[in-house]
């Protein structure tokens, strides 16, 4: 069972398993494109299908996650057939916008260094440029809370580290590539740690826990005893 719409609003829909069904579209990190996926998981949540256990957005898919003895698979098929048509336009949920503060540099930042290196600049235009932009979430993932966010200067996108670290601090903001993001609790983890913040982007005995979702924009405020190399 597979749809496919060519054109400028190209997309796939495909079953994944029998108790998935994922809607593909071109595979790029755009903000527009990650807008219509963000879109298209509104519309089906606004819709309140039965069956339906999770609506799960990344950079160019979305992933429902269904019960397939409750779910009308079909109809929620005509949903998302319909849903991929609309554009981020169509969308009447605004972005929630976030600051973040940070420390940059020094023990929690050790990487501020090299991803200065790696610019040829200074730690202090590392961090003006990280903390220049208003960033999308596109999305959460890796740990619970993660966001991926982006995207960041080209001259500070530092590839990933070829040697993870075994553990990262909770709240520690790093850059791999084009992305940026903020580590929610620690965990092993290969990205370039630039600097911390106190903010807490998941708690359990929060709802709900994620601070953030697809769609929110965040910016980062340099804060605290101010940059180290």
């Amino acid at each position: 069972m597979t749809t496919t719409r060519p054109g400028s609003g190209d997309f796939r829909i495909t079953m994944t398993g029998d108790a998935a069904i994922t809607v593909d579209f071109p595979p790029r990190i755009d903000p527009d494109l990650n807008a219509q996926v963000v879109t298209l998981a509104n519309y089906l949540r606004d819709r309140r299908q039965v069956g339906v256990l999770d609506v799960v957005p990344s950079y160019a898919a979305l992933t429902v996650y269904i019960d397939p003895r409750r779910a009308d698979v079909n109809r929620l098929w005509t949903i998302l057939e319909r849903g991929a048509e609309r554009s981020a336009a169509d969308d009447e949920s605004p972005p929630r916008e976030h600051i973040v503060p940070v420390q940059y540099g020094g023990a929690v930042g050790p990487d501020l260094g090299a991803v200065a290196a790696f610019a040829q600049c200074s730690p202090e235009e590392v961090v003006r440029r990280h903390s220049s932009r208003t960033y999308r979430v596109y999305l959460i993932g890796f740990l619970p809370g993660f966001p991926y966010l982006g995207l960041v200067d080209d001259r500070i996108a530092m590839p990933r580290r070829e040697t993870p670290r075994v553990a990262v601090p909770g709240g520690s903001i790093g850059i791999a590539g084009v992305q940026t993001g903020i580590y929610p609790t620690t965990a092993p983890g290969g990205w370039h740690l630039v600097g911390r913040t106190t903010l807490s982007v998941f708690e359990l005995t929060r709802e709900p826990p994620c601070l953030f979702r697809p769609g929110d924009t965040v910016r980062f405020d340099a804060v605290g005893a101010g940059t180290r190399s």
